[in-house]
């Protein structure tokens, strides 16, 4: 029950703070910044929406068929249509509330290809594993192939701090470099003295879970189908984001290096607030800040996108709620009509 109680806490807690966030992007603007954020819609190009749709799909597709090589090992083949459909609704409860969407994938899944819940568990914490180390590497790429433009962001904001009065550059540095030296000791000291401690306990897990999770990937059947999988799935990402810079006359000459820099704040900003609803925006528009976006433009950019996304999710996943009942009626009656002989 307590447990219960605080997961709904922390959910009203980051979907409230989502909303204000919403209400305060809007409150925050100037009358100008106003005018200039809904002109940013009123010349969209809209039609750039319908191969940024396709593309959305194509990827979720694309997901859906690397999940099913994850129950290869486990001797299941599930129907692609299933697991496609179980996908989309996992996503549409996931916009609502983190996390449930997938216990209830796998719920799905497991009702209506007789499969073991638990055992689908275990292939959803491989996938999210994978890809928190795949969206790490995505970062780190993005950094190497703009050293200039993060460089010189960095830079203003170090020239920023230097200016301002008291210590000087080296000095905070050093200070900073000392407190992370005695935060790693303090962790390492914790994770020694209380390996029980149910937090360290789940820390430990995590880590060990990746370690698992690669190893499981290395013995596929299919492993460069998986890889390839991959591969196409964040390709589509960062084509809808660059596709997408052509809907606005504000970020039209805006090139791949920054769709790059915008789904890695965007990816982060889905986990800061539920579905991402009031951070999105924020983060793209900060994003954008850097290669000169004036501050309507790229927070219209950025809902303009989140608007797409999760557009999709809802009609997609509704639609598969609707269906999977017809779409598996074969099977129930086919029980029904075995229960009965």
């Amino acid at each position: 029950m307590r447990k219960r109680l605080l997961s709904i806490f922390n959910y009203v807690f980051f979907l409230g703070g989502g909303i204000f966030l919403v209400w305060w992007q809007l409150k925050s603007m100037t009358e100008l910044e106003k005018k200039e954020f809904y002109a940013a819609f009123k010349h969209a190009d809209y039609w750039v929406v319908i191969p940024i749709i396709i593309m959305s799909l194509l990827s979720h597709i694309s997901r859906s068929m690397r999940w099913k090589l994850l129950m290869e090992p486990l001797g299941y083949k599930p129907s692609l249509k299933n697991v496609f459909s179980v996908t989309m609704v996992g996503y549409l409860a996931n916009a609502a509330i983190p996390r449930l969407g997938e216990i209830l994938k796998c719920t799905f899944l497991a009702r209506y290809e007789r499969l073991k819940v638990d055992k689908l568990v275990g292939t959803i914490i491989v996938e999210r594993t994978f890809d928190f180390v795949c969206y790490l590497l995505f970062i780190a790429l993005t950094v190497l192939i703009q050293i200039d433009v993060v460089g010189g962001y960095v830079k203003s904001k170090l020239e920023s701090i230097t200016s301002a009065p008291g210590f000087p550059l080296w000095g905070k540095l050093l200070i900073a470099l000392g407190i992370v030296i005695i935060l790693l000791m303090i962790v390492k000291w914790l994770f020694n003295r209380f390996p029980n401690n149910r937090v360290i306990f789940k820390i430990n897990n995590f880590i060990k879970g990746i370690g698992e999770g690669f190893r499981s990937i290395r013995n596929l059947k299919h492993r460069k189908a998986f890889i390839l999988h991959t591969i196409f799935i964040w390709s589509m990402y960062l084509l809808q984001i660059y596709l997408g810079f052509w809907a606005m006359d504000g970020t039209d000459h805006l090139g791949i290096k920054a769709a790059f820099s915008v789904l890695s704040l965007a990816t982060l900003a889905m986990i800061a607030t539920p579905g991402g609803i009031g951070s999105f925006p924020i983060f793209v528009g900060e994003t954008l800040a850097i290669y000169g976006i004036i501050s309507p433009v790229g927070t219209a950019f950025g809902w303009l996108m989140w608007g797409v996304a999760t557009g999709i999710i809802i009609v997609a996943g509704l639609t598969a709620l609707l269906l999977l009942p017809i779409i598996n009626k074969h099977k129930n009656l086919h029980e029904s009509s075995s229960i009965d002989t």
